[in-house]
């Protein structure tokens, strides 16, 4: 009515339309609801707003009513979730929801190949024990840049990435090496490691098997050809192209220009992935913090390994989930005509 009233200048038209119908408002009701002081409920719904678009900005506005409420919760903030999830409504807040994408990964041919020690099964009860990697692509205002990512199945923590303007060995490579740099830089061992992927050539490709070899990492590739096989992997790619690629941030922005544009967007998504997205899988906290909690029970019971029946039970069933939207359509989605020419350097 307040906006009725100034654009009118004055109410009074309104309280005259609306005598004799159902809506009739009485002026004396009317001018006594304006003038009563806002009740206590609306006044901390306003401070409540204030909070979540706090934390949605801050998160790069791809945050849903559940992990806001959880964040929230995490900062102190006593409120229920129902009461998140109407504010959000109300004030048109909402998060990002993942869209379908086509496999990027060139299948190699049918030669011999590593066992599926995974079997779609992806839980793992240390870090270090189960990595996965896949790769995806971007559209850019100079054209395709190409991207891979290494990622901790206990943590989720992305333990490497590379940008290429091409899908030779290299990029997949130099992922895998910042990740078995950054584990071995912080004194982590990595033997006995156990790296899922699915049947690209780059994951293939002499160099990279011996880069596990050294590494003393055994290869595990996806046996039954579909995005089942690396699921965990394919919901990161997914997560990437919904909270990045296309994230409300970014639609602000435009289109990306090319590949430093985005290889300086993907430190920082990382960054913030690792050091503060929530995690659902994880008992909401991020992947950071979830392992310095693992590595601290260590140091006072080494023989603790944590199964986490809470957090990791749902890894399989949840990452394959994610990646339903994908899996669904990978086999018939037209393929990006720049990966046909991609091979092994």
């Amino acid at each position: 009515m307040d906006s009725v009233e100034a654009e009118h200048g004055g109410v009074q038209p309104v309280l005259t339309a609306l005598k004799g119908t159902p809506a009739e408002i009485a002026p004396s009701t009317y001018y006594a609801q304006k003038s009563r002081p806002p009740s206590a409920r609306s006044v901390r719904d306003q401070i409540l707003v204030e909070q979540i678009k706090e934390v949605h900005v801050k998160n790069l506005e791809v945050y849903g009513a559940r992990k806001v409420w959880h964040e929230m919760r995490r900062q102190g903030h006593q409120v229920a979730k129902c009461t998140v999830e109407r504010l959000m409504r109300a004030e048109g807040v909402r998060g990002v929801t993942r869209d379908k994408h086509p496999r990027t990964t060139k299948p190699a041919a049918e030669t011999e190949r590593p066992c599926d020690l995974v079997k779609r099964d992806f839980t793992a009860s240390r870090p270090n024990q189960l990595w996965v990697a896949d790769l995806t692509y971007v559209r850019t205002a100079d054209g395709w840049v190409y991207v891979a990512f290494v990622l901790d199945v206990y943590s989720r923590m992305i333990l490497g990435w590379q940008v290429s303007i091409s899908l030779y060995t290299e990029l997949a490579l130099d992922a895998l090496q910042m990740g078995i740099w950054r584990r071995e830089h912080a004194s982590q061992d990595v033997a006995g490691l156990v790296h899922h992927s699915d049947r690209g050539v780059q994951y293939r490709a002499l160099r990279y098997t011996q880069r596990l070899e050294e590494a003393d990492a055994v290869a595990s590739i996806g046996s039954r050809g579909d995005s089942y096989d690396n699921a965990m992997a394919e919901a990161l790619n997914s997560l990437f192209k919904a909270e990045l690629v296309r994230g409300p941030a970014r639609r602000r922005k435009g289109p990306w220009r090319g590949i430093d544009d985005l290889e300086i967007a993907i430190a920082e998504w990382a960054d913030w992935y690792n050091q503060r997205r929530l995690h659902g899988e994880l008992g909401h906290v991020p992947p950071a913090e979830y392992e310095a909690a693992y590595w601290a029970r260590q140091a006072t019971d080494p023989d603790d390994h944590d199964e986490q029946p809470d957090a990791q039970h749902g890894h399989h069933h949840d990452a394959t989930k994610a990646s339903q939207t994908d899996a669904s359509t990978a086999s018939h989605a037209q393929t990006n005509p720049a990966l046909a020419t991609a091979g092994t350097n």
